[in-house]
């Protein structure tokens, strides 16, 4: 938060409500926490935070089947 409030210069201090503001919406709803899987808190509040996770898995194992495919193939 830091790095975005103290690059610039504030004038007003709506503007300065304004930066804050726009960064707990985007740590909030945008940015992916490591503590919480990878998704945002806003997903987790929402419940969505298990489908994310479980869609990801799906790719991510499907992702290493190609890959071993791929890879025998090349072999052979």
């Amino acid at each position: 938060m830091k790095n975005c409030v103290l690059l610039e210069n504030y004038y007003l201090p709506g503007d300065l409500k304004r930066q804050i503001g726009a960064f707990v919406e985007y740590y909030n709803n945008q940015r992916y926490h490591e503590s919480l899987g990878n998704v945002t808190p806003a997903d987790v509040y929402f419940g969505r935070d298990k489908a994310i996770i479980r869609e990801r898995e799906k790719i991510k194992k499907l992702t290493i089947k190609n890959r071993r495919l791929q890879h025998q193939k090349q072999a052979a």
